[in-house]
């Protein structure tokens, strides 16, 4: 388990400071400003993703009728939460939680706890680390019935884009047909000022996931289409992707789509 340090930026804490959350450290607080300085479009960013995370649980759930759902790369608890917006929909609904942050275990196992339908558990594990994810998953979910696999603003952490792929079709390869795999990540088309790209990339990759890469949208297509995953839509920018009344119109550097395992 990773120790605790307060002093040191972290890409969960900074992002729930942008959300508007209150675990975080004055040391994210800083480096979030940081990055809002260079790019203040990184709000309506992440609000967007995180919107569109909502969206995409509840399409899941409510037109696909996938009711199991693992969650890589959580970050801080901030309602509504996967399993809250699931089992909203599906009291029976269960979540598994991945996250490897030892303040993101902490308030994981505090709050996202199981009801007497549903039920939610905590895996500490890296998002390289797939056979113990898909290993501690199964001690919850049932793998013989389609999975959701929600892949959150977190494969930017990986800066080798075949490294990320590779993630990507091993988790795939692991699940039952019928499965989905979500992903959304932030895209540098939008970008025009390669200044800003640079200082975006050096800023975010000071936290302590290490290295961020912003890739393109043709790179996300590609991440969502390993492992015999067959794209559901074409991937769009999250606030364009099955908007609904509360959905901000702005135009955002964030990206997703959902493919399905077929066999």
């Amino acid at each position: 388990m990773n120790e605790l340090d307060t002093s040191v930026v972290h890409s969960a804490r900074r992002y729930n400071y942008w959300l508007g959350g209150k675990d975080n450290f004055a040391v994210d607080r800083e480096s979030g400003d940081a990055i809002t300085k260079i790019y203040p479009q990184i709000i309506p960013d992440v609000r967007g993703n995180r919107e569109w995370m909502h969206r995409g649980v509840r399409h899941v759930v409510a037109d696909l009728g996938i009711t199991q759902i693992v969650d890589i790369g959580v970050g801080i608890p901030m309602e509504p939460n996967v399993h809250e917006v699931a089992q909203r929909l599906n009291p029976a609904a269960r979540v598994v939680y991945v996250d490897n942050d030892p303040l993101v275990m902490t308030h994981a196992r505090a709050l996202m706890t199981s009801t007497a339908q549903g039920a939610t558990a905590y895996v500490d594990a890296d998002m390289r680390d797939t056979d113990r994810i898909l290993a501690a998953a199964r001690e919850t979910l049932d793998f013989t019935r389609p999975v959701a696999v929600l892949l959150v603003a977190v494969l930017h952490f990986i800066e080798d884009l075949a490294e990320a792929q590779q993630i990507v079709a091993r988790l795939a390869a692991g699940l039952p047909a019928g499965s989905v795999v979500a992903i959304s990540h932030f895209t540098r088309d939008g970008i025009d000022d390669p200044l800003i790209e640079a200082s975006i990339d050096n800023a975010a990759g000071s936290a302590a996931h290490g290295p961020f890469a912003a890739r393109t949208v043709a790179e996300v297509n590609e991440l969502l289409t390993v492992g015999g995953l067959t794209l559901l839509e074409p991937v769009v920018e999250v606030n364009q992707w099955r908007p609904d009344e509360q959905t901000k119109k702005e135009q955002v550097n964030v990206h997703g789509g959902l493919a399905r395992k077929t066999s």
